[in-house]
């Protein structure tokens, strides 16, 4: 039999906190360990990538119940109909994924700073919380470092592997439950420190040998993401910020003029020649940046350029098109008949055979210019992977191009989503930006076949010269890293289709 709850009390400011050795710890996660108190955006994440817009769309709808139950019911009831509602008859590995996927860039922009800071000092970290553990439990281990996350455990189907909605026995983890959670993973050893936020967490906090407060405040701090256990590199989800109650609201009144105006962008622009279409990409909000001086057009007989650039969204051979202002072939690997047939330039499917793909690429350079994105995939944080030294055995008319865009709505990229409407999202963002920036061609001292150089110092040096003018950092990182973070499988066409069936 667990012993029964210590007395109520006090408990000092989190900022009161003056070290000591201390190994043990037991945190709180939403207002604790987080500065937002709400866990509705995170939910609201799963209900969207793990569901549809239409189950976000529900979710939202059913808020003010969520907040009549919390408030006035009990806070359990509140929790469990999130649960319902954005788990009930979603796939656990679906789950799984836009956990590991999606929710860690969220959380990672709000860990509070002076629970951080007494969090990461301690050993042994344990993350006591009513969110469902398999939402929380991809951050808590690989950002914070924690050890183990005591969490509402969610009930599954085991013949359709499917969530039901419903919560595992005891419950959710709220108040006592929490307690008791923490006594059967401590045993007769009490953590040296427990901080929560509210009222139901003194019970657990009651059993450490000391106690905080982490007091609700409007000047409260977020952590820089780089200084947690691991950057953000990768990460995959539609939304660019978290999707809050007002946001959300912002959002779903947004999607049908967005839609409509994606459209039009899209296919109004599509036929024009693109030294019309950088004039009316303005016209239509969309703001792009050009710098730098591109090369002319090769002359008759001689062979094209090759455009380096890092690829940021599968729009990228497009715009640097348009910033040419004249048509440029490009090759991709994992973009459909159907988007290829509708791309307004020349492109060529690659078959990751690497004697084919080079005599296909040196057969287009003949005949003109060619666009090509090394990375293989895109990346939206500040990071550039590994440039495939393919492109550097080629050609020494080497032309580096440096890529950014601006979205402050929806993100252009998938990994688990349909790739087919990438393109459609960004431009539904309502001011998105794109960043075209020519550098100077290559020296032929830098050029494998002039110069010397191996492949591999090639790529790398066009690796370094893109990081240094965009500000990003160069990691050796590929697209299978990637794909088996956010997808779990390796990027390969086939692997794509069969992790989705």
């Amino acid at each position: 039999m667990s012993p029964p709850p210590k007395r109520a009390r006090k408990f000092p400011s989190i900022t009161t906190y003056a070290g000591g050795d201390h190994r043990s710890i037991a945190a709180d996660l939403d207002g604790t360990l987080l500065v937002s108190r709400s866990s509705f955006p995170y939910f609201m994440l799963v209900a969207v990538e793990a569901g549809s817009l239409l189950r976000g769309l529900f979710l939202l709808l059913s808020l003010p119940i969520v907040i009549v139950a919390y408030l006035f019911i009990s806070e359990e009831i509140g929790i469990q109909i999130l649960i319902f509602i954005s788990f009930s008859g979603l796939k656990i590995r679906d789950i799984e994924l836009a956990s590991q996927a999606v929710l860690p860039r969220f959380y990672a922009n709000d860990v509070r700073r002076e629970s951080w800071e007494v969090f990461e000092k301690c050993e042994r970290k344990v993350v006591v919380t009513a969110n469902p553990t398999l939402m929380v439990e991809p951050f808590v281990r690989d950002f914070l470092g924690g050890t183990k996350v005591l969490g509402t455990e969610i009930e599954v189907n085991p013949k359709t592997k499917k969530a039901t909605g419903f919560v595992k026995k005891p419950g959710v983890l709220v108040g006592d439950r929490k307690r008791l959670a923490l006594l059967k993973e401590f045993g007769d050893e009490s953590p040296d420190i427990g901080i929560g936020d509210r009222e139901s967490d003194h019970d657990f906090m009651s059993i450490c040998k000391e106690g905080y407060m982490v007091l609700p405040s409007k000047s409260a701090t977020p952590v820089p993401p780089n200084c947690l256990k691991t950057p953000i590199i990768f990460h995959d989800g539609r939304f660019v910020q978290p999707p809050t109650p007002l946001t959300a609201l912002i959002i779903y009144l947004w999607l049908p003029f967005g839609f409509a105006l994606s459209i039009f962008r899209v296919y109004f622009n599509l036929p024009l020649p693109e030294r019309i279409v950088r004039y009316t990409y303005p016209m239509l909000g969309i703001n792009l940046v050009i710098r730098g001086n591109p090369p002319p057009p090769p002359s008759p007989g001689s062979p094209g350029n090759l455009y380096v650039c890092n690829h940021r969204t599968a729009l990228d051979p497009i715009v640097i098109a348009i910033a040419l202002r004249r048509k440029v072939s490009c090759v991709t690997y994992s973009v459909s008949r159907l988007s290829r047939f509708l791309s307004p330039i020349p492109a060529v499917a690659l078959t990751r055979d690497r004697a084919a793909d080079a005599a296909r690429i040196s057969s287009i350079l003949q005949k003109g210019d060619l666009v090509v994105c090394p990375e293989g995939t895109t990346c939206r944080e500040p990071y550039l992977l590994r440039f495939s030294a393919l492109f550097a055995e080629l050609s020494d008319r080497i032309v580096p191009v440096a890529v950014n865009v601006k979205q402050n709505m929806f993100h252009g990229t998938t990994v688990r989503g349909v790739k087919f409407w990438d393109a459609y999202f960004y431009f539904m963002n309502p001011r998105p930006t794109y960043e075209i920036t020519f550098l100077d061609r290559l020296p032929e001292e830098m050029t494998c076949k002039a110069g010397g150089k191996s492949a591999i110092e090639v790529a790398n040096h066009v690796q370094k010269v893109l990081g240094r003018v965009l500000g990003f950092e160069c990691t050796g990182l590929t697209r299978k890293d990637k794909y088996m973070l956010l997808g779990g499988n390796d990027g390969k066409v086939e692997s794509m289709y069969n992790a989705k069936k």
